[in-house]
């Protein structure tokens, strides 16, 4: 029950909530189905109490044929010449940013960092901040795949 109700912030971040069909909650993980364009996708809250909201999805688009893409919304705005580097258990991968986004530099990419989140117990993100120092966003991978399976076929049935 707490975990469901520490995934409310999610509920507000996917709003409007009428146009989302929730895929269910897997402990830190949710999936919902946005129905127009069509777009599945599994999404987690960063922990702690970051400085903006912080989250993760890893989304299919069946009409654009883009299955796995990886997203993440930093807590901060990264420093424009700044490395993003994405830790998954013990792999590392380098992300292309801009602002407070963040994304695989491509779909192996993609693929290689969803593979990673399935064996993994946790993940983070470190980033230089545009106005210097750097933060990291912390995430448990709790439900990551279970999510992620239910975005894949929530988007398949259709």
């Amino acid at each position: 029950m707490t975990r469901s109700l520490a995934l409310l912030p999610l509920l507000a971040l996917a709003a409007p909530l009428a146009a989302r069909e929730s895929l269910g909650v897997y402990e830190s993980w949710a999936a919902f189905r946005d129905p127009s364009p069509q777009r599945c996708y599994a999404i987690a809250k960063a922990e702690g109490k970051p400085p903006a909201p912080a989250y993760a999805t890893i989304s299919h688009w069946p009409e654009r044929k883009v299955r796995g893409s990886v997203h993440i919304v930093l807590s901060r705005e990264a420093a424009a010449r700044g490395p993003v580097r994405l830790a998954v258990g013990d792999k590392r991968f380098d992300l292309v940013a801009k602002g407070r986004n963040a994304w695989a530099a491509d779909s192996r990419g993609d693929a290689a960092i969803v593979a990673a989140l399935r064996s993994a117990s946790r993940m983070s993100v470190t980033a230089t901040g545009a106005k210097g120092g750097s933060f990291t966003d912390r995430y448990t991978l709790a439900g990551a795949a279970t999510a992620i399976d239910a975005a894949t076929v929530g988007c398949a049935k259709r």
